[in-house]
C-alpha cells in the first residue's frame, strides 16, 4: 500500500462514517467512530462527537491508525 493509495481511499470516504483505532503507545489503544472532514495535503481531519482529531496519511501506512470504513 502506498500514500497516494491511501489518500484516495481516504477521499472515497469524505462525509463517511469511519471506525478508527489508534495506538496511543504504552499499550494505549483508542478506538472511536468519526467522520471524515477534511483532507489536505499531509493530513486528514476525522470528527466525533466530542472534538476534532488529525492524522497523517503515514499514520495509516505505518498501522499507528487503522480505518475500517463503513
Amino acid at each position: 500500500m502506498t500514500i497516494d493509495k491511501i489518500r484516495q481511499d481516504i477521499s472515497d470516504n469524505i462525509g463517511n462514517k469511519v471506525k478508527v483505532k489508534f495506538n496511543a503507545g504504552r499499550n494505549k489503544i483508542e478506538e472511536y467512530e468519526a467522520i471524515i472532514k477534511e483532507l489536505y495535503k499531509f493530513i486528514f481531519i476525522i470528527e466525533t462527537e466530542t472534538e476534532r482529531k488529525s492524522f497523517t496519511y503515514s499514520d495509516v501506512l505505518t498501522k499507528t491508525v487503522e480505518l475500517h470504513f463503513e
